[in-house]
């Protein structure tokens, strides 16, 4: 985006984007994540398989995922977080994890998700 030095331009360009934001809460669906841990590992765990079947976001029909951490919230599209998530199935941030360790899923960077 080029700068401007121009308050009503940048006025109706921060109005697009508010409008995106009201379109996304109001007509899509939005699973919401809090990893307790994530600040203090770097990481989010995102499963996929839980008990030897298909779980998580494999599953989820929900347009978007929203992370809480500490006071923040990351909202991106569920098929990005898929790919973002893809290239790490079967290297060491493919984790056990969950209940008893009864769940797969991958540990992404917190960066990824911006």
């Amino acid at each position: 985006m080029n700068y401007n030095n121009d308050f009503k331009y940048d006025l109706k360009v921060g109005q697009v984007k508010e409008q995106e934001l009201a379109n996304i809460f109001s007509s899509k669906t939005i699973e919401v994540k809090y990893d307790l841990r994530a600040d203090e590992t770097g990481n989010v765990f995102i499963e996929y398989e839980s008990r030897g079947k298909a779980s998580g976001i494999s599953t989820s029909e929900s347009d978007y995922y929203c992370f809480c951490i500490n006071n923040t919230f990351h909202l991106m599209p569920s098929e990005l977080l898929k790919q973002k998530c893809r290239k790490y199935v079967g290297t060491n941030r493919d984790k056990l994890g969950g209940d008893s360790n009864t769940s797969k899923g991958i540990l992404l960077p917190i960066n990824e998700l911006f």
